[in-house]
């Protein structure tokens, strides 16, 4: 991919970010950094905190607590407009409006309109030019959506679960659109989803939110080699004490057998037999185990001068 941001501030840093509504805190000390030109999947169960935070990065809600930054700027109407496209779960769009007057929509109200690349991603679909967006299947209507946040040319595109009503084949063919616009342009993307196998597809990066916290958050690779799959025999309740040194993140229990999601510190004794674990693996034993200790990497561990900046 072409990192076209490498150089640059992080797309997104957040230091302490929180946000209270009058029901309570819907994310709290929240702190992480994505680096630019990345594709990051955000993962997180309903209600923790993930569409408030993409709210906060593209000026939608403002935070209660702490800071974060877009590209070095806090988020605002103008650095918001001229450099990131939010495209929120529901694609609202003009039903009325014909796919053409659509893009033309986004032609006169965007400077940096491409309008070679939407209509790119709107012909690739079949989608005709004429017909009304009310008219068009929910698979269309997300093409169209997609075409005019990449027309928009945003070095940050953030995506609210963008695939959650389509059928596999036309998420498949999204997917392949979203990579390739992001790859042509170096997007940075931040784009929640729910769909674990899609993500490992395409995602470089990847931020988990569990109970309004950053749980996980760090280079895809980088998190996976982290961790350990460890099966073997149980002897008995809980955690085997050969394991007692290392971090459990999740152990489960089929009959006599115990499987366990391990980081390990140093070499593990005993028979077990260690496999390298998948990222849906790793995501569902976090999602599952709120207790277990969060796990940054380097990269993205956000600078504490970001609050004070």
């Amino acid at each position: 991919m072409d990192n076209r941001g490498a150089a640059e501030e992080p797309a997104i840093e957040a230091y302490g970010l929180g946000k209270r509504f009058r029901r309570g805190w819907a994310l709290k000390d929240c702190s992480f950094r994505l680096p630019a030109g990345r594709i990051c999947g955000l993962v997180g169960p309903n209600g923790a905190g993930k569409t408030t935070l993409m709210g906060m990065a593209v000026n939608l809600l403002k935070p209660t607590a702490g800071t974060v930054r877009v590209f070095g700027e806090t988020p605002g109407p103008e650095n918001a407009g001229r450099r990131t496209a939010f495209l929120a779960q529901e694609k609202p769009l003009f039903r009325r409006f014909t796919v053409a007057e659509t893009l033309r929509m986004g032609r006169e109200l965007n400077p940096g309109w491409d309008q070679r690349t939407a209509e790119e991603i709107v012909r690739s679909g079949d989608v005709p030019m004429g017909a009304r967006v009310g008219t068009l299947s929910g698979g269309q209507r997300t093409r169209v959506a997609f075409a005019l946040a990449f027309g928009r040319r945003p070095d940050l595109l953030i995506l609210d679960e963008p695939m959650s009503d389509l059928d596999p084949l036309v998420r498949h063919e999204l997917m392949a659109v979203l990579m390739a616009g992001a790859a042509e342009h170096g997007t940075t993307v931040l784009m929640s989803s729910h769909m674990l196998a899609d993500l490992e597809n395409i995602c470089d990066y990847l931020l988990v939110i569990a109970a309004g916290s950053v749980r996980m958050a760090g280079e895809v690779d980088e998190l996976l080699t982290c961790h350990t799959l460890l099966t073997g025999a149980g002897t008995g309740e809980g955690v085997p004490q050969e394991l007692a040194r290392h971090t459990v993140v999740e152990s489960r229990t089929s009959g006599r057998q115990i499987t366990a999601l391990v980081r390990p510190d140093g070499p593990v004794a005993g028979t077990w037999q260690a496999d390298a674990p998948s990222l849906e693996e790793v995501l569902l034993a976090y999602l599952r185990s709120p207790d277990a200790p969060p796990l940054i990497s380097p990269s993205a561990q956000a600078d504490p001068k970001v609050a004070a900046a």
